[in-house]
């Protein structure tokens, strides 16, 4: 067998493969009652537990409004925490009905790993984080540095093509396991530099430095990292709802439709609104779920501007400015599609 054939033979095979296990994922989860849901390990912000064991982030908070969209109940969703190495077999393999985990949309994992995205929920970079007392202002200053970073993500690849850009020599230390990352960068001093998605970056200054002044995180972003929810290829439908809740929720800050007046909001005039809350009908059922959908999973969490302040905003310890993350109509980058 020529290695052409073999190749087509296994693309064929995989193809075929990823639609078998999509199937009717929006079944399953009605039949279990249930939304199994891959966050983190623990990133705060995102998809982190509490002391008690409650998940928070605006990763869970998507997942209890799809799951409220779904099922009527934003509470059905049973959290699964992933590696960044296991996270994609999770989902490929049905453990996980959906993945919302600071998860990058990128080309190959659109194609090769037989996966979908849904809609772009935080527009992120990578970046550079350093002690303080190395009075460093910028990552070209960075000349022979030490870098951590995790494997199993787009950090390794990017980090190499900076400095290769800039003609600077640096030294990689990938560590698989989160907690030992960082450890060899706030503790044992084994690396020079702390690289990720800068919101990953300051997650990990509030939650494990004793004062956050002691790191800064350097202006230069040197990648692109739309994070969206990845679901399996395959399944058109479970897509369109991931999507489409994604949009919900910015289209419902966009229209001043609120945790708190979701259901006054239905006597609003506009019908963009009107369709929105299932009081003009056909959204629904063009999703396979109750008209009632978007309204269910606004008045769980919020509209997307309220998610982004509660987990991340300026008043977290987060400390995160919307910036790129705004809505379209404030400068930033956030749009949704129109909902009708």
């Amino acid at each position: 067998m020529t290695m052409k054939v073999l190749l087509a033979t296994l693309l064929a095979s995989t193809a075929v493969f990823s639609a078998a296990l999509a199937g009717e994922t929006l079944d399953k989860v009605k039949a279990r009652g249930s939304l199994v849901c891959g966050v983190s390990e623990g990133i705060a912000g995102f998809s982190a537990p509490d002391s008690t064991g409650t998940w928070a982030g605006m990763d869970v908070d998507f997942c209890h409004a799809l799951s409220a969209a779904i099922l009527g109940d934003a509470t059905k969703v049973t959290f699964k925490p992933l590696t960044a190495q296991n996270r994609f077999t999770a989902l490929q393999s049905g453990e996980v009905d959906i993945l919302s985990r600071v998860t990058t949309y990128t080309l190959t994992r659109d194609t090769a790993l037989g996966l979908d995205f849904g809609a772009v929920l935080f527009y992120d970079g990578q970046g550079f984080m350093v002690p303080a007392k190395l009075n460093i202002t910028s990552a070209r200053e960075l000349d022979g540095a030490t870098i951590c970073m995790q494997t199993g993500t787009t950090n390794e690849l990017n980090v190499a093509d900076f400095f290769r850009s800039i003609g600077k020599p640096f030294s990689p230390l990938a560590i698989e396991d989160v907690n030992e990352l960082n450890n060899a960068f706030f503790n044992s001093g084994r690396c020079d530099v702390y690289t990720g998605d800068t919101s990953g970056l300051a997650a990990w200054r509030s939650s494990l430095a004793q004062n956050k002044d002691d790191y800064v995180i350097l202006p230069e972003l040197i990648s692109k990292e739309p994070l969206a929810a990845a679901m399996r290829h395959g399944d058109q439908q479970f897509g369109d709802i991931v999507r489409w809740v994604g949009f919900a929720l910015i289209e419902a800050e966009e229209k001043g439709i609120t945790q708190a007046n979701a259901d006054e909001m239905k006597s609003s005039a506009d019908p963009t609104v009107q369709a929105l809350l299932g009081v003009s009908p056909g959204n629904g059922k063009a999703l396979g779920l109750d008209e009632a959908w978007a309204l269910n999973a606004i008045k769980s969490v919020g509209n997307y501007g309220e998610i982004f302040e509660r987990n991340v905003g300026a008043k977290t310890p987060l400390g995160l400015q919307r910036g790129t993350n705004a809505l379209w109509n404030k400068g930033g980058l956030i749009y949704a599609p129109p909902a009708r």
